[in-house]
Parts: structure tokens; C-alpha cells; sequence
């Protein structure tokens, strides 16, 4: 049985996964795409080495900042992933919150066109004259569905949404979520929510626990390794605000504020996103601790099977 485990940023995925990972004695896999990246640890909330430890992960700081990623990169291996999984254990487990990765394990991906190297350049070569707003804006105005699941002015994902606009004359979104689907008979989902306001202190409190954690010496540290601030993993919510700050462009306190302002908008559009997902069972996590979420969860699970 396949297992999800979704939920806006800071809902509290982490804690119950490693709780249900433990009861079933399996890996989790982590469906972010921040997560997968080497270096990036405070500003992605990754697992602490503590909690690496107590369960197994997949697609946690296996590329490199400058490796490039995709919705497609991360199905092939989420694929293998889970079949070497499998080989040992009933069950696969995925956790995370990204909606195109999620999306890409309950329905397979259609054809989507090669990269056109002719319209790469022409899109590179206007975002290096005239910025990348103008071309994020060009986004916004024939995919502004794409446009919601984005974490921001996300230069890689924008190029390749706009290369594929620009070969079909389709939305890069209708690929991926133009007709209804089901969901297959052997996986189960599960979403964690919370009330909006508890939600939205829980995302400041994140961010206030990364300021003190070192996000800014973080920051410094990976452009001292020698990586351009214009990589795509870079332009993160938390990581662009950071960089900024180090660049004399912005206070620390407004940094702060604007981090958690984006943080909360963000997790506005995952909400937006699963709601479209009625098959999602949704468990109460304002009102239940982690183990009793565990064993509503376990519970479900054993009647499935």
C-alpha cells in the first residue's frame, strides 16, 4: 500500500511521519523540492540529524546546488525508490507538501514536449536584459494556475513553463492537472489540518526558530562554497530574503517579516491545491497529538488492506 501524508508548510507532518515510519518500520520518502538539495538545511526545515536517525530518508540532500531538478526528475526516482522499498516492505510512505510532486504519485505525468534550446536562450537571454519580473509576468498572464503552485519567481521552473507555452501554445498547468483523476486502489491519503490562524503562528514561529537556528549564517556559508545567489534552489522563500540582507538590501527585521508574509501565502495555495482533492482524508491536528493521529491513521490503513 502506498502511503501520503500532505499538508501546508508547518502543519506538523514531520513528527507524525516519523511517528508512523517507526510503527511500520519503513523509510519516508520526502516529496519537497527544496529538501533534496545539499547544503539548504534550516531554510527547508529538514529532518534534524536526530530525526534522520530514528527513520530512513529518501530525497533528502542528494543534489547538488547547481544540479538541476524537475516535477519528472523527482518521479523517476521516487519510482525507484519506492520499488526497492517494496522489495522488504508492505508499504511505501511519501511525506511532504510540494502539489506538482504530490500530484505526479497519484497521476502520472503526460508527455510534456523536450526542452527547446531556441526559446531556453531567448527567455534566458530576456530575463538577463530586462530582469526576470517581466517574464514571470508573461507567465502569470497564460498560466496563471502554474503560476499558484510556484514558491516564488522561480527562474528554472518559469523558463521551462514558458518553453512549453511557447512549443504547444498549452498552459504547462494542462499537463499535469487538466481532467480529473482517481485515486488508485492501492494508496491512501492523508492531509493534516489546522485551523488558519494556528496555522499561520505556527509558520511565523517556524521562521522565527530559523533566524535563531543560523538561517543568515547559512546563507553566507553556501555563497562562501562559491554558488551563484541566481540558482533556482536559491530563490527560495527565506534564502532570496537572506541573501538580500547580506547584500545591504534589506533589514533584518523586514526580511523576517516578508519570510513569514510569503510563508503564509504559500501555504494559502497548498490549501487551494488539496482542496481539489476530495479523496484526501483529513485528520485533526489542532485537536489530537501526534500519536493519536498515528493510530487514527494505522486504523485506516488496517481496514484498507
Amino acid at each position: 500500500m502506498r502511503i501520503i501524508l500532505l499538508g501546508p508548510t508547518a502543519s506538523g507532518k514531520t513528527e507524525l511521519s516519523l511517528q508512523v515510519a517507526e510503527e511500520l518500520g519503513i523509510p519516508i520518502i520526502s516529496v519537497d523540492s527544496r529538501q533534496c538539495y545539499k547544503h539548504l538545511d534550516i531554510g527547508t526545515a529538514k529532518p534534524s540529524e536526530k530525526e534522520l536517525q530514528r527513520v530512513e530518508h529518501y530525497n533528502i540532500s542528494n543534489l547538488e546546488l547547481d544540479e538541476p531538478d524537475s516535477v519528472q526528475a523527482f518521479s523517476e526516482r521516487a519510482e525507484a525508490w519506492e520499488k526497492e522499498i517494496l522489495n522488504s516492505s508492505d508499504h511505501s510512505f511519501f511525506v511532504g507538501g510540494s502539489t506538482l510532486h504530490l500530484q505526479s504519485l497519484i497521476r502520472p505525468i503526460e508527455d510534456i514536449p523536450s526542452a527547446n534550446e531556441e526559446n531556453i536562450t531567448e527567455i534566458e537571454s530576456q530575463i538577463d536584459k530586462e530582469g526576470i519580473e517581466p517574464v514571470y509576468n508573461k507567465l502569470n498572464s497564460v498560466d496563471p494556475e502554474y503560476v499558484k503552485t510556484m514558491d516564488g519567481m522561480n527562474r528554472q521552473r518559469i523558463i521551462r513553463a514558458l518553453d512549453v507555452w511557447m512549443q504547444t501554445g498549452k498552459p504547462f498547468s494542462s499537463f499535469h492537472s487538466n481532467q480529473k483523476f482517481e485515486l488508485p486502489d492501492d494508496t491512501l491519503v492523508f492531509g493534516l489540518q489546522r485551523d488558519r490562524q494556528s496555522l499561520y503562528d505556527r509558520i511565523n514561529q517556524r521562521v522565527d526558530n530559523m533566524i535563531e537556528e543560523g538561517l543568515v549564517a547559512e546563507t553566507q556559508k553556501v555563497l562562501d562554497m562559491g554558488y551563484s545567489k541566481d540558482l533556482q534552489p536559491l530563490n527560495a522563500v527565506g534564502y532570496r530574503e537572506m541573501i538580500a540582507v547580506l547584500e545591504g538590501k534589506m533589514e533584518l527585521d523586514k526580511a523576517i517579516e516578508k519570510i513569514k508574509t510569503q510563508t503564509r501565502r504559500y501555504a494559502k495555495r497548498q490549501l487551494t491545491w488539496f482542496r481539489r482533492w476530495d479523496f484526501i482524508e483529513w485528520l485533526p491536528a489542532d485537536e489530537k497529538k501526534p500519536e493519536e493521529l498515528k493510530e487514527i491513521l494505522l486504523s485506516r490503513l488496517a481496514a484498507k488492506q
